[in-house]
């Protein structure tokens, strides 16, 4: 048995399919039959085009047709005579392995679009970039693994996901995911909660113990993982799967019943989302609401950036689903952990402490207004609240709502129509915003608190950090008492304060925050109506004198133990 973290509650047993995303590395080597060798190359790109319009013809019918345009590229380059042509002239003239001819071309026309004065152009090297990875693999017979296009069901276990990954992916047929790292609150975690897919993450080396094939049975909950089990293991597994299911089925009862204490005290339930497919889960868990929808899905897994329409497209399609329920939309959060290639960004030592969200908005005002545009004119299709991330001072708020007053002159000009009423709101993820929230509470609707990020800034911890990941922990006094501040200065000033980290979920922090006064708890579709089950069994009152008495204790450890012990 292996340990790791559970990171999204569920019981899955299924064949592994290991991803290793494995440097290719390529040799020149001299060859006697140049024209089997051509031929080789020229079916290695038979079988790359083969797979790329199989991927498009799925893309095309689940994702919308800017992410399935992609491949329409990737095809082209495969067709383009030039690349073909100068390759096998090399393998002929050269007598070389295919593997290093191609290699040899393709880092020319790399070269060729990398110094081009046209930003469009350049991005297209990154295409190239792609392409050749598939050729290469298919030349050298490693197996090309589209999780888009998968033939049966699997447990994905790999290194990490990346977010195309876990976008793009056959949700269908993948029942679990298992991998070497990552905590609570990274995107793999996050992003399985949120398709309500079991998880277990931080194995440290499950790509290695596991083989392709070998069967695996884990605990999404506690973070318990066998390979290969045997008969009385596995029929272990199927009864915990079976009471899993029952317990869900029970939940369901909740539906329609108010988020309430025993006490009578109301708060809002809502749900964390990353694009609009993901609608379907929080409705299915019986929302109050979107608490947090994370804008930068519709700007990933791309090679340009999203027009204003299709943004407008996203944002209206997810207000219409909701309405008359609030949406809470966060504007563009790129950077730290969430890369985008076309944007050209460069590389940074700490890109969590860098050039990214509002940062990066504030400097690139034009892209920040074409969303800031789509979101006003989808503001009359449902409750929309607009939410600024990573506010660290009082003059990056000032100057975000200067762009969007901005962005509502030039739609006035234009005749468009926007809601009058719209809340605008920021995200406290800084400890420096913390500190200050009595002055931001004067600026803003209301507060959302980010713990994943306040807790990593907080405490100095990469929470994808294995080594002092255990440092990383939302039961840190100095964490609780930050909150504490940001809820009271934010009533102070009248307004509301939510939580969009995976705090909210927390089913042994849900009582803390409900006694420091919380409004509005915001989760994963899949957390939704445990949360409210345990909030109807609480007393608003007691719960206030339970965090009283936690606020003195002066560890994370103490906190925690206490907090065990009163609800055994």
């Amino acid at each position: 048995m292996k340990i790791g973290t559970g990171a999204s509650p569920g019981i899955a047993f299924g064949k592994a399919l290991v991803i290793k995303n494995e440097e290719l590395v390529i040799e020149k080597k001299s060859v006697e039959n140049i024209e089997e060798e051509k031929n080789r190359f020229e079916k290695a790109v038979e079988e790359s085009k083969a797979q790329l319009l199989n991927i498009k013809e799925k893309a095309a019918k689940e994702l919308d047709e800017g992410k399935s345009a992609i491949f329409d590229a990737h095809i082209m380059i495969l067709e383009d005579p030039e690349l073909i042509s100068s390759t096998l002239n090399k393998i002929e003239s050269e007598g070389v392995n295919a593997e290093y001819a191609f290699k040899e071309i393709i880092e020319q026309f790399i070269a060729i679009f990398e110094a081009m004065d046209n930003e469009y152009m350049r991005e297209r090297a990154s295409d190239l970039r792609d392409v050749s990875g598939r050729v290469f693999r298919n030349l050298m017979g490693i197996k090309v693994i589209d999780l888009s296009v998968l033939d049966e069901e699997v447990i994905l276990v790999a290194d990490d996901l990346t977010p195309s990954e876990t976008v793009n992916m056959d949700k269908e047929k993948v029942l679990g995911f298992l991998t070497n790292i990552g905590g609570r609150t990274s995107h793999t975690a996050i992003m399985a909660r949120t398709l309500e897919i079991p998880a277990v993450v931080g194995l440290k080396d499950i790509t290695e113990v596991l083989k392709e094939g070998d069967i695996v049975a884990f605990n999404g909950e506690t973070g318990e993982v066998i390979i290969n089990p045997s008969e009385e293991e596995m029929n272990h597994y199927k009864e915990l799967k079976n009471k899993h299911e029952k317990e869900k089925k029970e939940l369901q009862n909740l539906k329609g019943k108010p988020s309430i204490t025993k006490d009578g005290y109301k708060v809002e339930i809502v749900g964390n989302i990353g694009t609009p497919n993901d609608i379907e889960g929080l409705i299915k868990n019986d929302t109050e609401g979107v608490g947090l929808y994370r804008t930068e899905f519709i700007y990933m897994d791309r090679d340009t950036l999203p027009t204003e329409e299709e943004q407008f497209e996203a944002y209206k399609k997810v207000l219409q689903a909701m309405n008359p329920k609030p949406v809470v939309i966060r504007t563009l959060d790129i950077g730290g952990d969430k890369e985008v290639s076309y944007l050209n960004i460069d590389k940074e030592m700490n890109p969590f402490l860098g050039y990214r969200a509002i940062r990066l908005c504030l400097d690139k005002a034009e892209i920040f207004k074409v969303q800031l545009r789509a979101l006003l004119r989808a503001s009359i299709y449902g409750n929309l609240k607009i939410m600024f991330p990573m506010i660290s001072s009082l003059e990056e708020l000032l100057e975000a709502k200067k762009i969007l007053e901005e962005a509502k002159r030039e739609l006035d000009n234009e005749g468009v129509k926007y809601a009058s009423n719209i809340e605008v709101g920021m995200m406290i993820e800084v400890p420096s915003a913390a500190i200050i929230s009595d002055i931001l509470a004067k600026e803003v609707d209301f507060f959302s608190i980010g713990t994943n990020d306040l807790i990593q800034y907080t405490t100095a911890v990469d929470r994808m950090n294995q080594k002092i990941r255990h440092l990383y922990n939302p039961f840190n006094p100095a964490v609780i008492r930050l909150i504490k501040m940001v809820i009271d200065n934010g009533h102070k000033e009248g307004i509301w304060v939510g939580m969009c980290g995976e705090m909210a979920g927390d089913k042994r922090m849900i009582p803390i925050l409900l006694g420091l006064g919380l409004d509005e708890f915001s989760m994963s579709p899949i957390s939704i109506l445990p949360a409210r089950k345990l909030i109807r069994s609480l007393n608003s009152k007691e719960m206030k004198k339970l965090s009283d008495e936690i606020l003195k204790m002066n560890t994370a450890e103490e906190i925690e133990k206490f907090i065990e012990n009163y609800f055994k």
